[in-house]
């Protein structure tokens, strides 16, 4: 027997199954977090945004267009309250980003080690870190809405018209965005790596 979709949980949950909820937050939690740290920077802003865009979707389910995909939808929600925040708050992450990320009661792992290859050689580990933080650096300099289509396509391979569902914006713009997103980050990444000791 297979899983139900994403959008026959959805209408289930308002049919009155709360369990199915329950299905869609255990489905996405984590990939939402692990989006909504990249997005922001901080793994603790995250875990409040996944709640928050959770909390927005349990309050708006009945809102949902159940011919659509469900996934993009609740993309669409956690970007714009990263957003929302971005707009809020200063350009500056919360946390440093080699600061330790608590999460489930587990320690001494770091925001950087999300984006961490396991390599063998000590030398290849160090190096593979010096350039998580120049990766880290550039996405931060980018500008929101280069850095949001980038972080979208290449971090969640995410397909174009999903991603223009949760930018809400033409299929023809994220195209423009992702290519002037890979020139910006190449030439900026270039420039770090270049200006590096």
């Amino acid at each position: 027997m297979s899983e139900p979709t994403d959008e026959k949980l959805l209408v289930d949950f308002l049919a009155g199954r709360s369990e199915c909820f329950t299905e869609l937050v255990r489905r996405y939690a984590e990939e939402l977090f692990r989006f909504l740290s990249r997005f922001t920077g901080s793994a603790t802003t995250a875990e409040d945004l996944v709640q928050e865009a959770f909390l927005q979707v349990y309050q708006s389910a009945d809102k949902f267009d159940p011919s659509r995909r469900f996934k993009p939808w609740l993309f669409t929600i956690a970007a714009n309250k990263a957003r929302d925040l971005h707009r809020s708050r200063s350009r500056r992450p919360e946390v440093e980003l080699d600061a330790e990320v608590a999460a489930g009661g587990e320690s001494g792992q770091r925001f950087l080690d999300f984006l961490a290859d396991t390599q063998d050689s000590p030398l290849a580990v160090l190096t593979a870190t010096e350039q998580q933080q120049v990766v880290r650096r550039v996405l931060d300099e980018m500008p929101e809405h280069l850095r949001e289509v980038l972080i979208l396509s290449y971090f969640h391979r995410f397909p174009y018209k999903q991603i223009a569902e949760i930018l809400d914006v033409p299929l023809g713009t994220v195209k423009s965005r992702l290519h002037a997103a890979v020139g910006y980050f190449g030439r900026r990444f270039l420039e770090a790596t270049k200006s590096e000791p």
